[in-house]
């Protein structure tokens, strides 16, 4: 599901609306400080355990937390770069955040996962997201990878697990996505065999949620894609009480500038 923001927009003769234009990094830097400012993850982040799981996003989502700089590149194990399925080289890797109140622990995953209780905090990128706000994690891992492996953790003891996921990566059904394959049934692909993970009791966070939380505006997804270094872009519609607009526009223009994510070499190159 989204994650929940309340909205009240009763006094319609007081909306005003304006339009605006993400890239996907300037995206991924607006969810990674809407993520860090929601009051679940800073509690858990200041009093229990928190989990900053690799991905492009959760980069972002790291540095507006700790205020430490990530290459984004180095937090990613699987993505998709270069126009190919692939990974980041184990060299190249920082490990994933954990943390206990508010200090950085090494520790095996799964090891972590299990000393989790009520009102830590697991947050985990997606490569997919529907309109009833399922995610979908692509996995190359023939077990499931870091999805597979926390999703008993988390469910069965009703730990949070958020999702921040950019909109570019909308699809119609996640759950139609990853019916009737598999990585065994792939007779090619475009670098590593994957099968999309359906995960459906996140809290997910898209722009559109990004937006009401630090602004208090609501959104719209009303169209996506473009050329001379738009390609991915979302374009939103937003509506909002004068102040909020303004304050929602002032994050916009904060976040447009943020520069696309880099490469330099990954498993394939």
């Amino acid at each position: 599901m989204f994650y929940p923001v309340p909205l009240d927009l009763s006094d319609t003769s007081r909306v005003q609306q304006a339009t605006v234009v993400l890239n996907p990094a300037a995206s991924k830097r607006l969810l990674g400080k809407a993520v860090a400012a929601l009051p679940a993850v800073k509690h858990a982040y200041a009093n229990g355990r928190l989990s900053v799981s690799t991905s492009s996003t959760n980069a972002y989502v790291l540095e507006e937390l700790t205020g430490e700089r990530v290459e984004t590149y180095r937090y990613c194990v699987g993505m998709v770069a270069a126009g190919m399925l692939t990974s980041s080289l184990v060299e190249d890797r920082v490990p994933p955040g954990f943390f206990v109140k508010g200090e950085k622990v090494q520790m095996e995953a799964l090891e972590f996962f299990d000393t989790f209780e009520k009102g830590d905090v697991v947050i985990k990128g997606a490569n997919a997201v529907d309109p009833q706000g399922n995610a979908g994690v692509l996995t190359g891992n023939n077990q499931g990878g870091t999805i597979g492996g926390i999703l008993s953790f988390l469910s069965v003891r009703g730990i949070p697990l958020i999702m921040p996921v950019g909109l570019e990566k909308s699809i119609a059904s996640v759950t139609e996505a990853a019916n009737g394959w598999g990585q065994l049934t792939l007779a090619k692909s475009m670098g590593l065999t994957v099968w999309l993970y359906p995960v459906t009791s996140a809290l997910v966070v898209t722009e559109i949620q990004a937006l009401g939380i630090l602004a208090g505006v609501k959104v719209r997804h009303v169209a996506g894609g473009g050329i001379a270094g738009s390609e991915g872009a979302v374009v939103l519609l937003l509506e909002g009480y004068e102040d909020d607009l303004n304050k929602a526009w002032d994050i916009v223009q904060s976040v447009k500038d943020e520069p696309p994510v880099e490469v330099p070499r990954h498993k394939f190159s």
